[in-house]
């Protein structure tokens, strides 16, 4: 979750065909607990593409967190051996319906896939990447925690209220928010903060 630059020049630069334009608002939709069933339905698809490929498979984001409004789009975080080396995942996930849509190298070798109902992000990344472990921190506080699940919601909604070019920058408008959650969620655990 550190800050990735949502500018059009980035976005065009590492995204696979044309970026997805939202020019308005962002729509959030309450906590629905069909959530953790659309990521059961999806975590099974790209187990069976990826077999023992697959070194973890959670479900991240706000859809994850019971109680919390989000975008009604189910975020995955996948772990393989080398997530630059697409050919030893993306082939069986492009078969499972998958289509791979970021590419971006120089920020944890991230790759990000979306299902063919566009309702799901699958985030891949190289296992012990330390952005998996900000998101399942962050994802565990926020289950764990009302009052930053509250405040996380409250900024959430403001900015859900503007308008924006691109989704990214709505993601990156929460950073500071995000950061300062992710620094109690890792001081709470007796860990170092992220960064």
């Amino acid at each position: 979750m550190d800050e990735i630059n949502g500018s059009d020049e980035y976005l065009d630069a590492v995204t696979i065909g044309e970026p997805d334009r939202l020019d308005g608002v962002v729509h959030l939709a309450p906590y629905d607990p069909e959530w953790p069933l659309e990521f059961a339905r999806h975590s099974e698809r790209i187990r069976h593409a990826l077999a023992d490929e697959v070194l973890l498979l959670e479900h991240v984001g706000s859809t994850s967190v019971p109680g919390l409004s989000a975008k009604p789009i189910i975020d995955m975080v996948l772990a393989v051996a080398d997530s630059a080396d697409e050919s030893s995942y993306v082939p069986p996930l492009e078969a499972e319906g998958f289509v791979l849509r970021v590419r971006e190298p120089n920020w944890f070798q991230h790759r990000l896939l979306k299902t063919p109902q566009w309702d799901g992000n699958l985030h891949v990344f190289s296992l012990e990447c330390e952005e998996i472990d900000r998101m399942l921190a962050f994802r565990d506080w926020l289950r764990a925690n009302q009052g930053d699940r509250r405040l996380y919601e409250e900024t959430k909604r403001k900015l859900a209220a503007q308008t924006w070019n691109h989704i990214q920058n709505y993601a990156d408008a929460k950073t500071e928010v995000v950061q300062d959650i992710l620094t109690r969620a890792f001081e709470g655990a007796g860990r170092k903060g992220p960064g």
